[in-house]
């Protein structure tokens, strides 16, 4: 009979779904998570995951961000620290709000009831989250916070409201932030994004610009270097210069330029059809062509107005500017491949040098002039700009210098001397905008009146609740559907006490997700967002687990938020997350999973079929964390046996717990020496799926040295369970806390305590050489870890297998790398 007839058959098989539902009852009763009930005097440590939308249940993304994240989290406790691994819901914005109107419900009821679902989810998966800390961002007692810090911020001139052209999604009927514009399509819904004119609440990020590209060098080799490299890209900075084109009977025109040195090339300058500056210029003669060209560019969107390959299209605005350098008249153009929210909205066109002012030139006949000789074609007669360096050629004083950088230099000394222009340091990043047409956000604590303007609702009065409006159509209009509202939206003003109206609009969640990790710190404090005190005492997050597709998003506007409260005197930190990991995407048959594929993975059928801890374990030694999984490679079926092999050695320990090891088997001692070790090392370096392989050696080993004489009353054989036990506690708890009992302990095994290791068991009595002839292998030596070159190089030529593969031949070299390696060569 086999191992697994004879449990069926004497009820003792492991039955994961009984085991489950035995310790998530024990569980709930001992509340072994709480930060702050680690050992006195322990090291605290952050263990920080991005909070999920509650838009439905748990999936396969959640599943395996949460075991990853969770392997962190344990192995600090068992390491003997203090730790804070909160969690809770960013639940207000378009996703929850997306899915409930599909459902036709109120946000709130559908909201909260999959927040119900997805704790219910999250409590059986076994992550060790301290749910004393839930909050939600929807809940009033959080976003009365969020307004708090928005008023904060605008008393600082870092929020404030300006009409200008918008990122205008059409399905969501609202407004979005660039950094929400993904390559073209609106990131939600993936719907193309075209511009609206309107005036919107702004965050001023840009005067953190510098601030957010210097404090990213302590992040090196802490943050995932794409990460780092994409939010560089996205601050964008370039250094240039400003330089001013006088236009008569109009202010100057202001444009920012890397190569000031090309100014004797710019033939003509053009201006973003549907900034402000080209209703500014335009002629009356002109102004019904403006006219009818915005209506074509409010079609497009900013990728398409980008792209390199599309026709050129404008219309010449009626008026010349003057060239700072050459004196020469050049007429200004209004067209759609300059963007009005990009730099000054203006600039100079030197078309021999940009293939799109090249390509500009030829649709409108206007002058091609060469400024840098790079020793190719002739740009007017090949139609292909250059763009490296050379010689300057009619370039007045530039004339036949080499030097880029003095070019550069020479210029902006003599705008700058002629009061024309300046060096300065551009930016790619623009402000973030944060207002939202939609009900489900938190209100702007802002009332308009037409006395006193733009006045702030008084701290007193926060929380600005949002209405319920049960009933109410909250479908996507265009309009914030609170703008409907009149019990709500008719106030008094807080100034003169006239008659005034709320503000409508909701703030984007980005703005509820960019303090959320302060706020876990004292989730119940009510004298501000967050008790400073207690925030020194965690923060920053030692580790944040997420997704890799936050990092521009979510990731920069937390940067930004935890400056300013830095610079508000609140925190003592520059950076809020030490160190990042980012997981990869669960896919299947190569492919995201997706319904119209068919290759979707139900998370509740895998957790049915295999139980929580097969599925986590197949997660975890899937590979490394960033690395993407392909479901339909993957066993849990082969995680769940391996699991059972584990579990069995649990019933097969014969000593008492306490029992001294020190006379146990010393081979069986040295491999759990070394897997505990190792697993260390490996934790430490987010190894993870590695640490997995080392304990299915260590279970291996210990079965093998049971069967092979190593009887189950050996202490040694106890050792190496109860360090198999506390090792996938990390990975699999329900199995490893039920052979924590099996094993005569008291619950829990995620408190235990790090194996202890005996350094002497890590000293090798002796290792493998590899005797190679030729690069071939012939032989494998049992040497002294401290075998010297001479000894072990005697060793291996005088073993059998290397004679009869020198076969009388000359030796020509012995390359010995002691004690691991000899190499002949003949």
């Amino acid at each position: 009979m086999t191992t697994n007839e004879q449990e069926q058959t004497t009820g003792t098989a492991y039955d994961v779904h009984a085991v489950q539902q035995k310790w998530r009852q024990v569980w709930d009763g001992l509340d072994a998570f709480r930060a702050g009930s680690g050992p006195e005097g322990a090291e605290k440590r952050y263990a920080l995951t991005m909070f999920p939308y509650p838009s439905g249940d748990l999936h396969m993304g959640h599943a395996e961000v949460m075991a990853l994240h969770d392997v962190i989290a344990r192995y600090w406790w068992q390491k003997g620290h203090d730790v804070l691994n909160p969690m809770g819901w960013d639940s207000f914005g378009l996703p929850a709000e997306n899915a409930a109107i599909r459902n036709d419900e109120h946000p709130a009821t559908y909201t909260y009831a999959n927040i119900d679902t997805q704790y219910e989810s999250f409590r059986n998966y076994a992550i060790s989250f301290d749910w004393s800390r839930r909050f939600n961002t929807s809940d009033p007692e959080y976003y009365t916070w969020t307004q708090w810090l928005f008023l904060k911020f605008r008393e600082r001139g870092l929020a404030y409201r300006k009409n200008s052209p918008v990122n205008w999604c059409p399905h969501d009927q609202t407004v979005l932030a660039n950094e929400q514009v993904v390559d073209g399509h609106c990131e939600r819904c993936g719907t193309e994004v075209t511009k609206r004119e309107l005036t919107q609440w702004y965050f001023k990020i840009t005067d953190y610009a510098q601030r957010l590209l210097d404090d990213m060098a302590p992040l090196e080799g802490t943050w995932p270097e794409r990460v780092l490299t994409a939010q560089k890209n996205w601050i964008g900075r370039s250094e240039g210069a400003h330089v001013t084109f006088a236009v008569e009977g109009h202010d100057p025109i202001t444009v920012f330029t890397t190569r000031p040195d090309t100014l004797y090339g710019a033939t003509f300058m053009v201006v973003a059809a549907d900034a402000a500056l080209a209703q500014s210029l335009v002629t009356d003669e002109q102004r019904p062509a403006l006219e009818a060209y915005l209506e074509q560019v409010r079609r497009s969107s900013d990728i398409e107005r980008m792209a390199t390959d599309r026709p050129k299209t404008g219309v010449f605005l009626g008026v010349h500017a003057t060239n700072p350098v050459s004196g020469e008249q050049v007429p200004v153009w209004a067209a759609d491949y300059v963007l009005a929210d990009y730099g000054t909205g203006a600039i100079m066109a030197v078309p021999a040098h940009d293939q799109r002012d090249l390509d500009f030139a030829r649709a409108f006949d206007l002058p091609v002039r060469t400024v840098v000789d790079t020793g190719e074609e002739d740009p007017e007669t090949t139609y292909v700009a250059t763009t490296g360096d050379g010689t300057y050629v009619n370039s007045g004083p530039l004339d036949g210098l080499s030097d880029k950088a003095a070019g550069i230099r020479a210029i902006t000394e003599q705008l700058e001397a002629d009061g024309v222009g300046s060096g300065t340091v551009n930016f790619r990043l623009r402000d973030w905008l944060l207002s939202r047409q939609r009900y489900w956000g938190c209100p702007i604590p802002i009332i308009h009146c037409e006395k006193d303007g733009e006045v702030a609702v008084p701290y007193d009065q926060l929380p600005v609740v949002l209405p319920d409006l049960r009933g109410a159509d909250l479908k996507p209009k265009g309009v914030s559907p609170l703008a409907a509202a009149e019990d709500w939206v008719n106030v008094e003003c807080p100034t003169c006490g006239g008659p005034a109206k709320r503000d409508s609009d909701t703030m984007d969640t980005f703005v509820d997700s960019s303090w959320y990790f302060l706020r876990y710190c004292s989730p119940h404090f009510t004298d501000g967002p967050f008790d400073e005190a207690a925030v020194r005492e965690w923060m920053p997050a030692d580790i944040y687990v997420g997704g890799v597709e936050h990092a521009v998003l979510h990731l920069l506007y937390a940067r930004f938020f935890t400056k300013v409260l830095h610079d508000m005197g609140m925190i003592d930190f520059v950076e809020p997350f030490a160190a990042q990991m980012n997981q990869g995407q669960v896919i299947n048959q190569g492919k995201k999973m997706s319904k119209s594929l068919g290759n979707g993975v139900n998370l509740g059928e895998q957790l049915d079929a295999y139980g929580v801890d097969a599925v986590r374990l197949t997660l975890v030694f899937a590979g490394p964390p960033e690395d993407d999984i392909d479901w339909a490679d993957m066993s849990p079926g082969g995680s769940l046996r391996f699991l059972q092999r584990a579990w069995r050695l649990s019933g097969d320990v014969a000593s008492a717990p306490g029992t001294p090891v020190e006379d146990g088997d010393p081979a069986l001692r040295r491999v759990t020496a070394k897997t505990v070790h190792e697993a260390d090392e490996l934790l430490a370096g987010l190894r993870f799926n590695v640490m997995v392989a080392r304990v299915m050696e260590l279970v291996n080993a210990t079965r093998k040295a049971i069967d092979s004489g190593c009887g189950p009353a050996d202490p040694a054989v106890r050792e190496a369970v109860e360090a198999v036990a506390v090792l996938l506690s990390l990975v699999a708890p329900y199995t490893a806390e039920e052979m924590w009992s099996r094993l005569g302990h008291e619950p829990t095994v995620a408190r235990a305590g790090w194996p202890h290791v005996d350094p002497a068991l890590l000293v090798e009595s002796s290792v493998v050489a590899v005797v190679q002839v030729q690069g071939k292998v012939k032989a494998r030596l049992d040497v002294a870890p401290d075998i010297s070159a001479a000894d072990l190089e005697a060793l291996a030529l005088a073993d059998p297998a290397v004679v009869r593969a020198v076969e009388g031949r000359e030796v020509r070299r012995v390359i010995v790398r002691e004690p691991a390696l000899v190499n002949v060569v003949v």
